[in-house]
């Protein structure tokens, strides 16, 4: 695991699973044939080695006569699952009642498909475990939780043209990328914006970045780039990348415009 943690709620429902299947008189293997996994993976559970699935603990807590206090443990396993840098970034995402970002090089990851997601981490190097892949793109589309909290934030976007145009995953990926969208789009609380390939003046070649707004006022930056996660909190950077995004957004196509060029490009695709 990536951080102390996660590392420690996974070693406590480890313990907890391992007294559970002791108090019931079962070995490893006799519990994990009884509920369809393998010795292996019910003891690198018990030792906090591997993270359980709700399956795997549902399972379990009916086997070892638990009464839900296995399966109870589903929702702290759960945010384990994910990065902690995804979890701090959930985080102020669920404290923001304004979002805003500009993505180059690809789509934003809370406008990405899952197989959208699988394909980029799939090509990343050095190379991911298929378990590794898993966890990082359920991670990314648990931040999806965003556009549905009440009260809705506002959430815009800002796309590069080429993103729009480079097909991760290969055609049939894009094609149902680019539908997600335009259906995306449709949200009242959600602008998409398309900065065109041709477009002379650019307020955002510095690289992308994102604000958040949070309910108390403040607004933080964050930025992304190959082993770095960066919160900035400085007022004065701040405010540069408030102003950048600001002149990006005048600069990129209005939304509507933005949306019937993603559906000619989706067209392209046919």
């Amino acid at each position: 695991m990536e951080d102390e943690e996660a590392e420690a709620v996974l070693r406590a429902v480890g313990r907890q699973i391992k007294a559970w299947r002791e108090a019931a008189g079962m070995t490893q293997v006799e519990l994990g044939s009884a509920i369809g996994y393998g010795e292996e993976m019910v003891s690198s559970v018990e030792r906090g080695r591997r993270v359980p699935k709700p399956d795997f603990l549902d399972r379990t807590d009916e086997v070892v006569g638990a009464g839900g206090k296995v399966s109870a443990m589903k929702a702290d396993v759960e945010r384990a699952r994910y990065p902690k840098k995804v979890r701090d970034l959930q985080k102020l995402e669920e404290e923001s009642v304004e979002l805003g970002a500009y993505t180059a090089l690809h789509i934003h990851g809370l406008l990405q498909t899952p197989e959208y997601a699988h394909a980029l981490y799939a090509m990343r190097r050095p190379t991911y475990t298929e378990e590794e892949i898993e966890r990082l793109v359920a991670a990314r589309m648990a931040r999806k939780s965003v556009f549905e909290r009440v009260p809705r934030p506002e959430i815009t976007f800002v796309q590069e043209q080429a993103a729009l145009e480079r097909p991760i995953g290969g055609r049939a990926v894009l094609r149902r990328q680019l539908e997600h969208l335009l259906e995306m789009s449709e949200m009242r609380h959600v602008t998409i914006q398309m900065m065109p390939t041709d477009k002379q003046e650019h307020a955002g070649m510095a690289g992308h970045f994102r604000l958040l707004k949070l309910r108390d006022g403040k607004t933080l930056g964050h930025l992304e780039v190959q082993f770095h996660s960066r919160l900035i909190t400085d007022p004065r950077e701040v405010q540069i990348l408030e102003m950048r995004y600001g002149m990006i957004r005048a600069q990129a196509l209005p939304p509507m415009e933005s949306r019937a060029r993603i559906e000619k490009l989706l067209g392209d695709q046919t």
